[in-house]
């Protein structure tokens, strides 16, 4: 998965948001590290038409790269898709009116692979809760890939969502172990056992890979632990992994001529948030003067990412294998969605260390001569013929 967006509450929204409980959906079962983010990057696909459309797709070879599979191992993700599919989602919260509602559904409600797509879908009453930023917060992908840890994960899942009240309120200890995938472990019944092995790794992990900082409260009858809670707030050094990508963007005026272009609210708020307004007016400016151009959603994501002059030397260079080679390439990442498009830029730049390099790709994208082998070879791992 582009940066996942977040919930970004102000004044009556953010006060309903603490007033009604929301962020109460938990996902239970004892999901590995890779399934945790293939949850992530499912939900992240389907996004835009999570209401609107009753299945998704996405590119099977994509999706396992995603999620640190090899490209080929089908069997994994096989696996992976029926634990989601066998992993239930269960909520408790106040709806619209006041009246208490309680629910639960499979994660998805089915997965299939064929001809090289992944299908899938959730439940109707499951999508509705998933796209409403004000009860569950999806998960910024930049930010996922740090992680090395399931139960890090897991933890700061179920905590960001609760950023904007600065606490998870109290949960009941069986409650937090199901939530951390521990549940029916004899060994984790003993909270020294839980508070060693799962609290304080996990704990450690988000405070130093995460956007948040959380600091863990336990609450007694006697001398046993009975409850656990969590406080939270930013981190303000990695902060910037958390790009900004909420309600606020919908309202100017730069956002409403990338929608009445074509462009996904999704995409136009991500694009507003990595590049700013006054780029993106400034490359609509440019898009709109040009004539005969059939997709300007994918002429203006051209734009802000600088790929023009990089076509117009393809185009001028002379004909050889290097020269075909960056053609196909750029015609392979062209046919792309937008979506895909960025994850296939994100997914690539994850597998970059040298900070040089990655310079080099931001600035040039697919064109980017310090990584022209790695772009070939990864665009191969893609099935990309020739």
């Amino acid at each position: 998965m582009d940066e996942i967006p977040r919930d970004r509450l102000t004044g009556a929204l953010r006060r309903g948001a603490v007033k009604k409980n929301v962020a109460a959906i938990h996902v239970s079962g004892k999901l590995t590290l890779l399934q945790r983010k293939l949850s992530n990057v499912l939900l992240l696909n389907a996004y835009d038409t999570l209401t609107s459309q009753v299945k998704h797709e996405i590119d099977a070879r994509t999706l396992c790269l995603m999620i640190g599979y090899n490209s080929n191992d089908m069997d994994s993700l096989k696996q992976s898709l029926r634990g989601l599919a066998e992993t239930l989602a269960e909520w408790d919260m106040l709806d619209e009116k006041g009246q208490q509602e309680w629910g639960v559904s499979s994660l998805l409600s089915y997965a299939k692979l064929k001809g090289g797509i992944c299908e899938y879908a959730y439940s109707p009453a499951l999508a509705e809760k998933l796209h409403d930023p004000k009860v569950f917060a999806l998960i910024n992908l930049n930010i996922q890939r740090r992680f090395t840890s399931g139960h890090a994960l897991a933890l700061y899942e179920n905590c960001y969502r609760f950023i904007r009240t600065g606490s998870t309120g109290w949960w009941p200890l069986d409650l937090f172990r199901r939530l951390m995938g521990v549940d029916g472990s004899a060994y984790y019944e003993s909270f020294k056992h839980l508070n060693a092995k799962v609290i304080k790794p996990a704990v450690a992990e988000v405070n130093k890979t995460s956007n948040i900082l959380v600091t863990p409260e336990t609450r007694k009858k006697g001398r046993v632990v009975t409850e656990i809670r969590f406080r939270i707030k930013e981190n303000p050094q990695l902060a910037i992994l958390d790009i900004d990508d909420g309600e606020g963007a919908r309202h100017g005026p730069v956002y409403a001529r990338l929608r009445d272009a074509g462009v996904s609210d999704r995409l136009a708020r991500q694009w507003l948030s990595t590049h700013g307004e006054g780029q993106v007016a400034a490359k609509l400016d440019y898009v709109e003067t040009r004539e005969g151009v059939r997709s300007k959603v994918g002429y203006l994501s051209a734009a802000l990412e600088g790929d023009f002059s990089a076509e117009a030397q393809s185009a001028t260079a002379p004909p050889s294998e290097r020269g075909a080679r960056l053609g196909r390439i750029l015609a392979a990442a062209k046919a792309r969605t937008p979506t895909q498009r960025d994850a296939d830029k994100r997914l690539f730049l994850g597998m970059i260390d040298d900070p040089v390099a990655r310079a080099d790709f931001e600035r040039h994208g697919w064109t980017s001569p310090l990584n022209a082998e790695r772009i070939a070879a990864f665009w191969e791992d893609m099935g990309m013929e020739g």
